[in-house]
């Protein structure tokens, strides 16, 4: 699979910017609409509520990826990640879960260690993608190689 030679930075980026924009905008909406005034004049939610934005994220990024091969962001910008270490190229739910628990670390700060080590992997692999043992290609490149 010659795909991952083509560095997708630009749509990364996007995608990331998508993504997390969605899943930020629902933790802020369900926060504020559903938390009780803290001490330091914010809001915040305590006990099985604050489950409610973790179980969110997983869904958003983990079990899209799963069920449709993509985030949102990457649908909208054409990616998906695919595995290094399956025949057919589809994830596990473990390959897509260490994806994603790295992404705090991949976005810090402002996506510049994503940013740092995309370009400097061979594959243009994340922190997120080398320890998932994937990859992130455009769909029209897998579709041309068919």
């Amino acid at each position: 699979m010659n795909s991952h030679k083509k560095n997708n930075l630009g749509k990364r980026c996007i995608a990331g910017l998508i993504d997390y924009t969605i899943i930020w905008t629902f933790c802020y909406v369900f926060i504020y609409s559903f938390g009780s005034h803290d001490d330091e004049g914010g809001y915040s939610v305590t006990g099985l509520l604050a489950l409610i934005p973790v179980g969110f994220w997983f869904s958003f990024t983990v079990l899209l990826e799963l069920f449709f091969g993509a985030t949102v962001g990457n649908s909208i910008v054409g990616l998906e990640p695919k595995s290094l270490t399956h025949n057919n190229g589809q994830l596990t739910f473990s390959q897509s879960f260490k994806r994603h628990l790295l992404d705090p670390l991949d976005m810090f700060p402002f996506g510049l260690i994503g940013v740092i080590t995309i370009k400097n992997t061979e594959k243009y692999q994340r922190l997120g993608d080398l320890w998932a043992k994937t990859i992130v290609v455009s769909k029209n490149v897998l579709n041309e190689g068919r």
